[in-house]
């Protein structure tokens, strides 16, 4: 399996140039001379550490990746201050989301918990404030985005799922409705980014970033599996869409360049959940090709061949500095293709 085989180099490269044992987190760069790069703790770039060796682990089932999601566990609670809530809510959406996938892949009793535990911190951001929906964080109840809602679809669809709590699908189906009515363009199905952050009720629709698309997708996925309406499937159908039209390039169908910070992983978090929807709906959409296509060029274009690190342009070789939202961004393209060449979706090119 071609895909497969990229995305173990990937990984291995994750493991080689980013893992800090002295710290038990990922350095935030490479390279990073005695580790002197991590003035800033990434929490939420850890989350999709987190997700991205669940990725591995349920491609190969190494106990390697088992291993290095305990450490990381230890990594991240020891430099959270002992505990794993914070002051954000979409950043604890996305650490419950991966520790809740780690757990459905391993069975490790902690990562369960770390996960309920997040998710009963989440709902306390739920307000009246711009008729609902959850605060982007808890210093501001009034700002509402779609990085702290769609997610949090995701994570309550994957709870109900697991465990068969009414009032896990309940939340699902609240969050969704709000972030449809309040940031989705009923004329198009475009994902805005959020609303009040400037405290005058509008609306930033100009923020046009990939992983609002992407998380907006995944909700839709998640509510039909669950329920199997297909009003869900068609909203991830119709988003993915104006995805392709909006933010990829028309000539090269390849998705943009967001920078190496938080924007690093955007791209990322976009292709995860197409892949998704490929899975749950395949040929329903043009997903299967633009994750066919973008992850050639990435692969061919993008990668540095001795380092196996990318780029945060898809088309073109990185410099020496790689961020690790880079890299994890990477690394699910690379692994969520792997799992359509798996799964006889997509065709290896």
């Amino acid at each position: 399996m071609v895909w497969s085989t990229r995305a173990d180099l990937a990984q291995a490269a994750l493991e080689e140039q980013f893992w800090n044992e002295h710290i038990g987190l990922y350095n935030i760069e490479t390279p990073c001379p005695n580790g002197e790069c991590n003035t800033i703790f990434h929490y939420w770039w850890m989350a999709h550490a987190v997700d991205a060796l669940a990725d591995g682990y349920i491609r190969t089932r190494n106990a390697a990746y088992v291993q290095r999601l305990e450490s990381l566990y230890d990594g991240l609670l020891k430099r959270n201050g002992g505990a794993f809530p914070n002051e954000l809510y979409d950043d604890m959406e996305w650490m419950a989301i991966s520790w809740l996938r780690a757990f459905e892949a391993t069975g490790v009793e902690r990562f369960k918990e770390a996960a309920l535990l997040l998710w009963e911190d989440i709902q306390t951001g739920w307000n009246n404030h711009m008729g609902g929906g959850i605060a982007w964080q808890k210093s501001q109840l009034d700002y509402k985005n779609t990085p702290a809602n769609a997610p949090a679809v995701i994570l309550a669809a994957r709870l109900y799922r697991l465990f068969q709590k009414e009032e896990d699908l309940q939340w699902a189906l609240r969050i969704y409705a709000w972030q449809k009515e309040k940031l989705v363009d009923p004329d198009s199905g475009f994902v805005w980014d959020g609303m009040n952050r400037t405290g005058d009720g509008s609306i930033d629709k100009d923020w046009k970033f990939t992983y609002c698309q992407g998380v907006f997708v995944g909700a839709g996925v998640e509510l039909y599996k669950l329920t199997k309406d297909e009003a869900y499937i068609l909203d991830a159908i119709r988003t993915a869409g104006e995805t392709k039209r909006i933010l990829t390039n028309t000539a090269t169908g390849l998705f943009p360049d967001e920078g190496d910070g938080d924007g690093g992983l955007f791209k990322g978090i976009l292709v995860r959940y197409l892949a998704e929807l490929a899975l749950e709906a395949p040929g329903r959409s043009e997903a299967e090709e633009l994750l066919l296509s973008n992850a050639n060029s990435l692969w061919s274009r993008a990668r540095d061949m001795e380092r196996n690190v990318f780029h945060t342009d898809w088309s073109s070789l990185p410099s020496e500095r790689v961020t690790l939202s880079t890299q994890l961004s990477g690394i699910m393209l690379l692994e969520r293709v792997a799992a359509l060449e798996a799964g006889g979706v997509s065709q290896t090119a």
